[in-house]
């Protein structure tokens, strides 16, 4: 995967899973790609576009069978599940949110932050308030 999409970053699901977030356990890799640019035929992949500062912040290289591969951060994650709403279901966004804050793996000031690159601040804003601190 990171040799076929040198560029690509794993996101949504499976960058849920990397940070060992949640129950999901997606059965292909989702990954965040710039666009224009080209399918990929394997993997299996679920695609999702990005551009700007929503595909370039929160990446960070995790060793993954002997390659660096890059992935967003938690925090990004989790954000991103707001911002791709229509694709991640309500049950999914709101496990992450609470598994993560109650690992110590998110923190609101990061939550917000990138809530704001994803211009989701509103979206989550409910959601971020339910959860307990």
């Amino acid at each position: 995967m990171a040799l076929g999409a040198p560029r690509g970053v794993v996101c949504l699901l499976s960058a849920l899973r990397v940070h060992g977030i949640g129950t999901q356990a997606p059965f292909e890799v989702w990954l965040a790609i710039p666009p224009h640019t080209p399918r990929l035929e394997q993997p299996a992949l679920r695609v999702v576009r990005m551009s700007g500062p929503t595909f370039s912040e929160g990446v960070e290289p995790i060793g993954i069978d002997g390659l660096q591969v890059p992935v967003f951060n938690a925090n990004m994650t989790v954000a991103d599940c707001f911002k791709f709403r229509n694709k991640i279901g309500l049950d999914v966004r709101m496990e992450a949110l609470r598994d993560g804050r109650a690992q110590r793996k998110l923190t609101m000031d990061a939550l917000w932050h990138y809530a704001a690159v994803n211009r989701v601040a509103n979206v989550m804003r409910p959601y971020l308030e339910s959860v307990p601190v």
